[in-house]
């Protein structure tokens, strides 16, 4: 029973740089029996997730793994205005990382700006919430958790085959024959080629035999005598 519940448990990032924000947020996830960790930035997000921002040769910003742990999170919510990264920001560095795209994002804003929140939803967001956040809004997102549950790595990595009656005359059946059965196959191939070189063999002879000029001579001359 523990180790079922420990594995149904979800894990949520809450990123706000408000630390009322924070903690309200984090009561309500606890309520819903989630575990919470919170960071006051973009920033200590992406390293809390195993990546880090770094800077190229122009000064712009670049996300790079790091050595850190990688930690399964189950959902991240975050703010929109923030100093530095914005919610925005974080977000479209998850949905550009590969191992980290599949963890659904929450923005929250205490602004209701429509064309933010059509901008997050278009780059991949499951929810906007307006703050100050309820426990209805958290409820909503446990569908979102659920989906990280039911992939597993191991389920990513090697998709399972279904073969329906649709496309079961598409999928091509390899039998592996047992090195007994080969050599025997094998001989009886060889024998069945001998026997019709021989059988060939045969019919040139026959053939040969009623051409050849001895045999046309006998039957010139059967004739000539009648």
């Amino acid at each position: 029973m523990g180790m079922a519940a420990a594995d149904l448990q979800f894990h949520v990032l809450a990123v706000d740089d408000s630390l009322i924000d924070r903690k309200l947020i984090e009561r309500l996830f606890k309520i819903s029996s989630c575990q919470v960790t919170t960071v006051d930035s973009g920033s200590k997000a992406l390293e809390f997730l195993g990546l880090q921002e770094e800077h190229d040769e122009q000064n712009h910003p670049c996300v790079s793994p790091s050595n850190q742990q990688e930690v399964e999170i189950n959902l991240i919510i975050t703010d929109y205005c923030m100093p530095g990264m914005t919610g925005y920001d974080l977000l479209k560095k998850i949905k550009e990382s590969a191992s980290l795209r599949n963890i659904p994002v929450v923005i929250m804003s205490s602004e209701n700006v429509p064309s933010r929140i059509s901008r997050c939803l278009e780059e991949g967001a499951e929810e906007f919430f307006l703050k100050p956040v309820r426990l209805s809004d958290v409820n909503k997102l446990k569908p979102h958790m659920m989906k990280t549950k039911c992939k597993s790595p191991k389920q990513q990595q090697q998709p399972e085959i279904i073969v329906t009656q649709d496309n079961q005359e598409s999928i091509d059946i390899t039998y592996v024959v047992p090195p007994e059965e080969n050599q025997e196959s094998d001989n009886t191939l060889q024998q069945q080629k001998l026997q019709d070189n021989s059988n060939n063999n045969n019919k040139r002879k026959a053939i040969e035999e009623n051409l050849s000029p001895d045999r046309t001579r006998q039957r010139l001359s059967s004739l000539t005598t009648v």
